[in-house]
């Protein structure tokens, strides 16, 4: 070996250009922006059964033919808190156009406090109950809030993770409508 210092110089060069390479190729993309993004949007919504806090049970084919807004939320959530007043205004809106529900899925949360919370806060919408996080866990949810718009066609056209403010909710409403 003639120059030993050439090639350890060329190996370093090397590893340089294939970190950047790699580098390169990721620039763009956002782990956080990307955790937020939910796999869902796009694909058929999971299918669900759960308890209703009236008693009876909510399936996904309740909503079938119909443009849905489901929120996952709780009562002791502070940015649940913070999105209620939009929600139900958004539902005050919409609850008596024919193609239109809403359902609230509470997770992680106390039957008796529900049923309180609905009552002070005149939630008028479907409330159901996830005590095992089945459909949490079916829809990949990673908290509360987090909300989904499903089509009448059963895909799920919007998703998002936090608070949602009005115009959010609108335009939830108008992705699911335009999925048919």
């Amino acid at each position: 070996m003639k120059h030993p210092a050439r090639i350890v110089a060329l190996a370093v060069a090397l590893v340089v250009v294939v970190l950047g390479v790699v580098l390169a190729l990721n620039v763009g993309s956002d782990p956080a922006a990307d955790a937020k993004q939910s796999q869902l949007v796009g694909k058929a919504a999971p299918t669900f059964d759960i308890p209703n806090l009236a008693g009876g049970r909510v399936t996904l084919a309740d909503v079938a033919g119909k443009s849905a807004i489901v929120n996952f939320w709780n009562t002791w959530c502070t940015p649940c808190q913070q999105e209620a007043p939009a929600i139900a205004q958004f539902y005050d809106r919409h609850k008596n156009d024919p193609d239109f529900t809403m359902i609230g899925i509470v997770r992680q949360d106390e039957t008796d406090t529900v049923r309180a919370y609905v009552k002070k806060n005149g939630v008028s919408w479907t409330i159901a109950l996830d005590p095992d996080n089945t459909a949490a866990l079916d829809f990949a949810t990673r908290g509360q809030p987090e909300t989904y718009a499903i089509s009448p066609s059963g895909v799920v056209a919007a998703a998002k993770y936090g608070p949602m403010s009005s115009g959010e909710l609108e335009a939830f409403l108008a992705a699911a409508r335009a999925s048919g």
